[in-house]
């Protein structure tokens, strides 16, 4: 059998209705049944392996988040894709806490005013949508969190280095390698989850930063009567 005849005999096991044969629903519910557990397992071994290895560095940006609301400052996010539905995560947690006694602190989501979103894409470039509002929202003291599955989003990059000079705290969680934003040097606390598989590094994400949210309450629990919104 040559790799021609192998290759579509191996399609036409896995697309057997393209080639005119009926499914098999037993052998079709077996092998989703088999796709379920090892999805789940591989989730399972990314998020155990990233969580061994960065505890301390998840405890360090606890740490910085908890100072740069004592310091009265305020959170900002992004992200591109799936990862801005991250970043609208993040800052809802922070502004509307479920748990009774802990207080609302500031959190600005950069990815939720489409209109000026598009505004800036259209006149200047994607390349500047946070930037821009960085430029008018962005204070020192504040804190800039990016959330990028590759690494290697333009927008985030130019986003850290305008923070950078304005003398935000920059943070990140990235997959892959970290891609440049890890090598960039313009992110003070970068945490990767090191898999290619785009799904495992944002739920992988996902339950980073619904750690540091409680990691981060936990540390402000005696400053609570002194914190407040930046005016």
């Amino acid at each position: 059998m040559n790799d021609t005849t192998a290759l579509q005999d191996n399609l036409q096991q896995l697309y057997p209705f393209l080639h005119g044969d009926k499914k098999d629903p037993v052998q079709e519910n077996t092998t989703l049944l088999e796709s379920v557990k090892q999805k789940s397992q591989h989730s399972l071994t990314v998020k155990q392996a990233f969580f061994a290895n960065n505890a301390q560095a998840l405890v360090n940006v606890a740490k910085a988040i908890a100072q740069i609301y004592i310091n009265n400052g305020r959170m900002l996010t992004m992200g591109n894709g799936g990862s801005s539905c991250d970043a609208a995560h993040f800052a809802v947690e922070f502004q509307h806490p479920i748990t009774a006694g802990r207080p609302a602190l500031p959190a600005i989501n950069l990815v939720m005013d489409t209109a000026m979103i598009s505004a800036v894409a259209n006149d200047v470039g994607i390349k500047h949508i946070f930037v821009r509002q960085l430029e008018a929202h962005g204070q020192k003291n504040d804190g800039l969190f990016g959330f990028s599955t590759s690494g290697n989003s333009e927008n985030l990059l130019a986003a850290f280095a305008k923070a950078k000079q304005i003398g935000i705290t920059t943070f990140a969680l990235a997959g892959g390698n970290g891609g440049e934003i890890k090598s960039s040097g313009l992110v003070d606390h970068c945490l990767v989850v090191e898999t290619d598989s785009i799904h495992r590094v944002q739920e992988a994400h996902v339950a980073s930063y619904h750690i540091l949210w409680d990691l981060v309450h936990t540390l402000l629990a005696d400053h609570r009567g002194k914190l407040g919104a930046v005016t």
